[in-house]
């Protein structure tokens, strides 16, 4: 019989969470078949990699992507597709820490480093998860904004009851979690290749786009737009999302797997590595897909497709769109737009867990870390909203501000990560090899360096107003 003493008291808001697994509810809770083709245990493991590509075609991506295309037409897909190349061994790496250590990114630093380390990263990720909620809800907001008319400030309020659904939808399992993002994710991939295949793009140039090209990495533009320069690095500074990479770690041991097996164990990292590459492929055609939309739709128009507004107006508008605008394009962006936002909601809830249990090894209820999180997201939005009078434009520069928090805190997750990965005392048989320890830090040095030279582009910006 078990001691009344050992059991955790439930009317407790604030729990520690000591020597606890990684979302201790779910974790190892997804049965695995033994036996089968690789095709039936591939299915069993699918599911992870999609609540991870969420993070790689957020409303923050939209902009950067749709105006790369307008701005210099297919030249900035090989941008797109180096990206995605970089996401899918930083995802790799993430997935495989928490498979064979059993440990996610959180508690594997935490454990590395002192309580004055831990809570100072806590801190600075904290900061990460509430800029990515700032873009969940700007987006959130303005898709709701232009599918019924609402009032921004309406719309914004709005977007605070999303805790509500994603409360429900925890209470059907994690499973089934992952099957509404999936099918989100399907439902933005069809909306966008519809919308690509009624541009009609040149094929010859789109494919030819995924070639690097000098002109990607130019400092120079045409008169009032971003260079290309500029673009790319939006783009790829925009790509690695720091909380990804905890998220990762963490729901790669949503499986239950016996770590004492060698076979099994392997083949469970095999596993995780297709489903991330499947489903990061899927944001790579997204991601493509709003580009070459750009490219296709609105080339030699890219000022006037600089928010989610003006691309919304663009799409009905046949002197930017040309002959197929209509006002069901229109609908299906902001549709698209609103699928976008909920996903990365659901994504955003379930990494603030992991790094509070992590970090400080603290619990609270996720209904009112839920709260926490997006009321404090919702207030400097609400502010720009009541203070612009609801202009759109404002928000965005909101939103583009926003990212400057996640690429302070993208090198304080991917450096622990390459590290402990590229440890043969920490993974044992399972460290990275040679070739990909240096391509990590090579990649490290570089997303860190275009970071910087974001924030330093948008100081300038901001001091140039």
């Amino acid at each position: 019989m078990q001691d009344s003493k050992s059991v955790k008291p439930k009317h407790h808001f604030v729990e520690k969470a000591d020597d606890q697994l990684s979302l201790s509810d779910v974790n190892g809770s997804i049965e695995a078949p033994k036996d089968g083709s690789f095709w039936r245990k591939l299915l069993a493991f699918s599911g992870p990699g999609a609540l991870v590509a969420v993070g790689y075609m957020d409303p923050g991506n939209w902009v950067t992507s749709v105006g790369g295309g307008a701005q210099y037409h297919y030249v900035l897909l090989s941008i797109v597709l180096i990206s995605s190349l970089i996401a899918m061994m930083l995802q790799y790496m993430a997935g495989k820490l928490g498979i064979v250590r059993q440990e996610d990114l959180a508690q594997a630093t935490r454990a590395r480093t002192s309580k004055t380390g831990g809570f100072t990263l806590w801190i600075i990720t904290e900061f990460a998860l509430m800029a990515t909620d700032i873009a969940e809800v700007v987006g959130g907001a303005i898709a709701l904004h232009l599918l019924f008319g609402w009032s921004m400030i309406a719309s914004v309020l709005t977007t605070a009851f999303d805790v509500v659904l994603l409360l429900l939808l925890m209470k059907f399992g994690f499973r089934k979690i992952e099957a509404i993002v999936m099918t989100l994710i399907i439902t933005i991939l069809v909306i966008f290749a519809y919308l690509v295949a009624l541009s009609k793009p040149d094929i010859v140039a789109l494919f030819g786009g995924y070639l690097p090209q000098l002109q990607a990495v130019s400092g120079h533009g045409p008169k009032g737009v971003d260079s290309p320069l500029l673009m790319s690095l939006g783009i790829i500074g925009a790509t690695v999302m720091p909380h990804n990479l905890y998220l990762h770690s963490s729901i790669a041991q949503t499986r239950k797997v016996d770590r004492k097996n060698p076979e099994e164990l392997k083949e469970a990292v095999k596993l995780m590595t297709w489903d991330s590459n499947i489903q990061l492929s899927l944001a790579f055609v997204i991601n493509s897909l709003l580009l070459i939309l750009g490219a296709a739709l609105f080339f030699g128009h890219g000022d006037q497709v600089g928010t989610f507004g003006s691309m919304y107006n663009a799409l009905g508008n046949k002197e930017i769109a040309g002959a197929v605008a209509s006002p069901v394009l229109s609908t299906l962006f902001a549709v698209a737009l609103l699928a976008s936002g909920q996903n990365s909601t659901i994504t955003g809830t379930l990494t603030g867990e992991i790094i509070m249990e992590g970090f400080i090894h603290m619990r609270i209820p996720m209904w009112l870390r839920r709260v926490i999180t997006r009321g404090l997201a919702l207030i400097p939005v609400i502010a720009f909203t009541l203070i612009y009078g609801g202009a759109e434009g404002k928000l965005d520069q909101l939103l583009v501000c926003s990212q400057v928090f996640l690429s302070i805190a993208l090198p304080f997750a991917m450096a622990p990560l390459i590290y402990f990965t590229s440890s043969k005392k920490i993974m044992g048989e399972y460290v990275n090899p040679r070739w990909m320890t240096i391509l990590g830090w090579i990649t490290f040095i570089v997303l860190t360096g275009l970071n910087i030279q974001i924030i330093v582009n948008l100081a300038q910006q901001m001091m140039g107003a």
